[in-house]
């Protein structure tokens, strides 16, 4: 969990310095589906919300219903 947690956190960083805003993204799912596996579902949702709304502000709809199916995904896989 730490190396994933720590991978994600320097990809986030990184795209957000270059400004590669869907690539943010994408980070911001990563890190939701780790720490939702991992129980910690506040944090997780922090990060599916942010993911969310830069998916919104950037006009991939796509993204937006991809995102949050995989959470949903990972309840059912999890239950």
């Amino acid at each position: 969990m730490e190396l994933a947690e720590t991978s994600y956190g320097q990809a986030l960083d990184l795209a957000e310095k270059l400004g590669m805003r869907p690539l943010v993204a994408h980070c911001q799912v990563g890190l939701a589906r780790l720490y939702h596996r991992a129980g910690n579902h506040e944090q997780a949702q922090t990060h599916l919300d942010a993911a969310t709304q830069s998916y919104r502000e950037i006009g991939t709809e796509f993204w937006v219903k991809r995102a949050e199916a995989s959470i949903a995904e990972e309840v059912t896989v999890r239950s």
